[in-house]
């Protein structure tokens, strides 16, 4: 039987559920796979977490070189995160021919190419289903079950974190900052949970499925990007009455030949798929020519469910001599951009309350070409009304102009909030 060795860069909550997953399968996965995979090197400074798995304190340390000189290791893992040291570990890793498995989202949307490089060197080969929806099977079905198909489109919800906040406004009624506070109590939130809210999370992961869809390296830098602090209960109260729910969505398409990639919140359909994706789940709509609609569902984040999907590209890596190569990361980065995208928009406003006001409001947007689709006006006190309406497609600059005019109007004391509508 084939003897695999690997090497654990880390022992946080993913490597450490990916450590009790290899051992828990290692008897089904000689008997499915034809594999014995050993655990040879670990790189943890705190031994604690090493005592508390059982492990061998013999293989722990903290020197790369133990893993880089062991040349019965051809698999490592890396858990540590962020960009250094993982960026300078693995290209050494690779260029010493091992391949490696990472759920680093952030080093791989920002180094991709370098650690292709990397790989193409010795013929070593790069592993990344955990990187963009924890457990969800996403990254294998574009690049292996999806040949037959060009990619029209992606929209996902793909962090667990901003799920979980905007699904408790909806279900509870509480207001963003109350809820984020609940979230970081129960460990869903980071104490500076601005990568997660901020978007920025959402954006990494979608350059990298953008990048695989389009078979074109679409840089995160390339990506619109809006988080969630803005979105508040009033708004979500409101968009209930139209029958949507609010996610933050992380959307790429191809349209004409030109790519959209945006990551914002917006307003969805009740009967949307992605709609029904509460808590910390993710979710990922992905829309082909010929397959059609597929949708895939599970655990974004923790430590058994990624390390599910970690063990799975291990699993991989340590039965195939040919490793899978991305010749289009290395290939200059994707211009074709479409920044002039066309969405529905919600607006809520607080306007007089007086004769006449609608009709200026539908004025300015009608001037603009922007027709309207739904609207509800809601009497308030000391002279003003909520106005709460969405719009028929338009552009994005067509609208941030009527948006202005809006600002503008007389009639109109404020705009209290803009969420788009994807339909």
């Amino acid at each position: 039987m084939k003897k695999v060795g690997i090497a654990l860069l880390g022992l946080g909550v993913v490597g450490s559920g990916t450590y009790r997953i290899l051992k828990s399968k290692a008897e089904n996965i000689k008997r499915d796979y034809g594999v014995e995979l050993e655990v040879r090197q670990v790189l943890e400074k705190d031994l604690s977490k090493a005592e508390a798995l059982g492990i061998d304190l013999s293989i722990v340390s903290c020197d790369i070189a133990n893993v880089l000189n062991d040349k019965e290791i051809s698999v490592v893992a890396e858990f540590f995160g962020g960009i250094e040291p993982a960026k300078t570990f693995l290209i050494a890793c690779l260029k010493a021919g091992k391949s490696v498995v990472t759920s680093n989202k952030e080093l791989f949307s920002k180094h991709w190419p370098e650690l292709e490089a990397a790989a193409k060197e010795t013929g070593a080969g790069i592993y990344f289903e955990a990187s963009c929806g924890g457990g969800v099977p996403i990254i294998r079905a574009l690049h292996e079950s999806c040949q037959g198909n060009d990619i029209l489109e992606i929209k996902g919800i793909v962090n667990g974190t901003t799920n979980y906040i905007l699904s408790n406004m909806s279900e509870k009624g509480s207001d963003y900052a109350d809820t984020l506070k609940e979230a970081q109590r129960l460990g869903y939130a980071e104490a500076n949970p601005s990568a997660d809210v901020d978007g920025f999370d959402s954006t990494y992961k979608l350059s990298i499925l953008s990048s695989l869809s389009f078979r074109k390296r679409v840089p995160y830098t390339a990506i619109y990007r809006e988080g969630i602090s803005g979105v508040t209960k009033e708004d979500i109260k409101y968009g209930k009455e139209f029958g949507l729910t609010v996610k933050l969505l992380a959307i790429s398409k191809n349209v004409g030949g030109k790519i959209e990639a945006h990551v914002y919140p917006a307003f969805i359909p009740d009967d949307h798929p992605l709609a029904k994706v509460s808590g910390a789940f993710n979710g990922i709509y992905v829309v082909g020519d010929n397959v059609g609609e597929l949708m895939f569902y599970g655990k974004g984040a923790g430590d058994l469910p990624t390390g599910s999907a970690i063990v799975s590209d291990i699993v991989y890596a340590a039965t195939h001599d040919i490793h899978k190569r991305y010749p289009f990361i290395l290939e200059e980065e994707a211009s074709d951009f479409n920044n002039d995208f066309e969405s529905e928009y919600f607006i809520r406003l607080i306007a007089k309350d007086q004769t006449g006001v609608l009709s200026e409001i539908t004025g300015i947007l009608g001037k603009a070409g922007i027709s309207i689709d739904s609207m509800v006006q809601k009497a308030g006190s000391h002279g003003k009304a909520t106005i709460v309406l969405i719009t028929q497609k338009t552009t994005e600059l067509t609208f941030k102009a009527a948006l202005d005019a809006l600002k503008q109007a007389a009639c109109i004391d404020e705009v209290a909030n803009v969420i788009r509508v994807e339909k």
